[in-house]
């Protein structure tokens, strides 16, 4: 299914037709503030043994992100936050960053494997945050490429993720061209954050 969402005007019908998929166990590879990317709900067992064998590793060792609507969302699944890496999630998010943060347990749960921590993103792109709070919880997230792989015109172009991908995934969201580039790291776990890949947002620390 390929849909076509106006991040300046947003269709909610269309929005409720991609969670739909989502709560149906489908993979959607949906528009960021960085690259494309290919997620599922964080909730359902199935889809993540699904994105896992999606990107061809088990998923006890995939290293999915989860996509929060809210701070308030992230705070259900990272340990209690100190005041200055709290703030600076304040500042930085909405926007193009992914953080390290220590998981709670019931980031092992979803996954099923003891996991100490979890990379945490809200990117700043209506589209992807309308559908996550009508959702109701986050959504496993991964990028469209491999780290490996350059950032093709098939990663940013969506008619050409469509053509590569359409009988791979549930839904294509169509949100206008992605970036070329991707979201900035910042590792928060070992108490001075620290930038382990540097993207397309721009922190000082």
């Amino acid at each position: 299914m390929f849909i076509e969402i106006n991040p300046d005007n947003i269709d909610n019908r269309l929005v409720q037709q991609v969670v739909d998929e989502l709560k149906k166990g489908g993979i959607i590879i949906f528009p960021t503030d960085t690259v494309y990317a290919v997620g599922c709900d964080v909730m359902n067992k199935k889809a993540l043994a699904e994105l896992a064998k999606w990107k061809d590793v088990k998923l006890s060792k995939a290293n999915f992100s989860i996509i929060c609507s809210d701070l308030s969302q992230v705070s259900e699944y990272v340990k209690q936050l100190d005041r200055n890496i709290f703030r600076l999630l304040k500042q930085s998010l909405p926007g193009p960053f992914t953080f390290i943060l220590d998981a709670t347990n019931e980031v092992s749960k979803l996954f099923d494997v003891s996991k100490k921590e979890i990379g945490i993103r809200i990117p700043d792109n209506k589209i992807v945050q309308t559908v996550v709070e009508r959702l109701g919880n986050p959504m496993a997230v991964t990028s469209l490429h491999d780290s490996e792989d350059e950032i093709m015109d098939y990663f940013v172009d969506p008619a050409a993720i469509y053509e590569r991908y359409d009988d791979e995934v549930s839904v294509i969201i169509d949100g206008g061209p992605g970036n070329l580039e991707a979201s900035t790291i910042v590792d928060c776990t070992s108490g001075a954050p620290e930038i382990i890949r540097q993207g397309i947002g721009q922190i000082e620390l």
